[in-house]
């Protein structure tokens, strides 16, 4: 797999008119000038990823510079490139502000350190809202205007983001033993980022925030001894099946993030306004091309990791699950005391309660369809 992808525009065609004739009144040449004809360069972004250039995830982003080339009849050019080519997966959005790159493929999550409100776009408290919805609210529900805020206002970011790809609710992750009780936790080194962090620590396990591509070695040394990253297909080429055989699938700590596109700011108003538009909409177009290829390939690994790694999948208990929502009700009013992320939380629960009412009164129970076409699959 390389580590970059390239797409060349083909030259444009070089038309040479060279007509001459005899008139015949007169019997003057005339020599007609062919109209100046300017082959136009590809626009280059380097664009890096926040992922190893063996996960899924650089098929995603690969996706979109499928599309971005083939919109732009090439001419845009994106250079893909996976964590660690230019800065680490961590380092993406100063690398961006910087212009050290002109785009990343990344989540906001990775960025939480900077500031916490980071977390809420993606990785923040569960309020029976799925990914799928909290996109929703990201470009309907006011989520834009206050990501825009916090990067450009607050923070005073010199970039442009946008949200596509409403991910699966992530496993609650790998561990050596099944766990199903609160105090089966307890002094677990666990790997998870953002305020999922927070959120584990008042279960009791004290925790590590580490990019993907670290997280299987950490657990063969020992550093940490359970963890979560996103989904069976990264997990499986990560080799978290190699150091664990328990895996344990929904949760409450990561349940509604998309990814993040970054823009250098000043790079992206340099560029002509059909092209921004489709680095823009491109992202729009990927959450339907990426939700295609998760479901399938997710599934499929998810499979593979019971039949041929023999990993057993469980389902995170009703005990876990209820105390995981407990935490987030202690750390919402520790994150309300900062005035940017109060208002964040507020928006969002007036989005989630009007419109999961609607999703929730309009959906038929899917779980009994599918019982009642594949009995007994779902017990396990």
């Amino acid at each position: 797999m390389t580590n970059s992808i390239e797409f060349h525009s083909a030259p444009t065609p070089r038309r040479t008119f060279l007509k001459g004739s005899l008139l015949a009144a007169g019997g003057a040449a005339v020599s007609l000038a062919a109209p100046a004809v300017r082959a136009q360069s590809p626009v280059v972004v380097k664009m890096q990823t926040s992922w190893p250039s063996g996960d899924i995830w650089m098929d995603f982003a690969r996706q979109y510079v499928e599309r971005v080339h083939e919109m732009s009849n090439g001419r845009i050019q994106i250079d893909l490139l996976p964590a660690g080519a230019v800065v680490g997966a961590f380092q993406v959005l100063d690398a961006v502000n910087d212009g050290v790159l002109d785009a990343a493929h990344t989540v906001p999550v990775y960025w939480y350190g900077k500031h916490k409100a980071a977390s809420l776009f993606g990785t923040g408290p569960v309020w029976g809202g799925s990914a799928l919805n909290m996109l929703g609210w990201f470009y309907q529900g006011g989520g834009k205007e206050l990501y825009a805020e916090l990067t450009q206002e607050i923070m005073g970011l010199n970039i442009y983001g946008f949200y596509g790809f409403p991910m699966p609710a992530q496993p609650f992750g790998w561990f050596k033993n099944p766990v199903t009780t609160v105090q089966d936790l307890q002094g677990f080194k666990y790997r998870t980022v953002g305020l999922a962090a927070d959120l584990m620590q008042k279960l009791g396990m004290s925790v590590a925030q580490l990019p993907g591509g670290e997280i299987v070695p950490a657990m063969e040394r020992g550093v940490i001894d359970a963890f979560e990253f996103n989904n069976p297909s990264s997990d499986l080429r990560f080799g978290a099946q190699d150091v664990a055989k328990n895996y344990f699938l929904a949760s409450y700590h990561q349940a509604s993030e998309s990814f993040e596109f970054l823009f250098n700011k000043d790079f992206f108003d340099d560029l002509d306004p059909d092209l921004q538009a489709i680095l823009k909409y491109g992202v729009e177009a990927i959450t339907s091309a990426n939700t295609a290829l998760a479901l399938d390939q997710y599934s499929k690994d998810l499979q593979a990791l019971q039949d041929e790694h023999g990993v057993t999948v469980h389902r995170t208990s009703q005990e876990i699950l209820d105390a995981q929502l407990k935490a987030w009700d202690e750390l919402i009013p520790e994150l309300e005391q900062d005035d940017f992320m109060k208002r964040c939380m507020d928006s969002q629960r007036q989005w989630v309660e009007r419109t999961v009412f609607y999703e929730l009164m309009s959906a038929p129970d899917l779980t009994l369809a599918y019982e009642h076409y594949f009995p007994g699959k779902l017990k396990t």
